[in-house]
């Protein structure tokens, strides 16, 4: 019973902690996409894209430290690992793809491609200069 209320519990912080931050990259690229596509973007679909894309990230980088035996601080070890580098290519790769076929335009056409690249290159950069600075 315990280990079922302990899953329980991992999965809810697991949906929590990535609803705040896809709240938090959504932000930045929404005014990424605005600048970019020159015209509004959807929001609610962008936060849907980070949303999944977050969920997926947390994923890849928790099986990453676990593999590598890196559950407790200090991260510099993990940060610095290859495995979590060739991680974070392919999570960026899957929010390319996310944002790109998740989140429309307000005109109701789809954003272009480059456009959820240089989103997600924007979030990324962002996000891993805060995750160095804590680590």
């Amino acid at each position: 019973m315990t280990t079922l209320l302990t899953l329980i519990s991992s999965l809810l912080w697991w949906v929590l902690y990535s609803s705040i931050g896809a709240l938090f990259f959504a932000l930045i690229g929404w005014s990424v996409l605005r600048w970019t596509e020159r015209t509004p973007v959807v929001f609610n679909r962008l936060y849907l894209a980070c949303l999944l894309w977050n969920l997926v990230g947390i994923l890849l980088v928790v099986l990453v430290a676990v593999y590598e035996g890196h559950l407790h601080p200090p991260y510099a070890a993990l940060m610095t690992s290859g495995l979590l580098r060739l991680a974070l290519v392919l999570d960026m790769i899957v929010g390319s793809l996310l944002l790109w076929r998740l989140t429309p335009r307000i005109d109701a056409h789809r954003i272009r491609p480059g456009s959820a690249c240089m989103a997600v290159a924007a979030i990324m950069a962002i996000a891993f200069g805060i995750a160095t600075s804590l680590a």
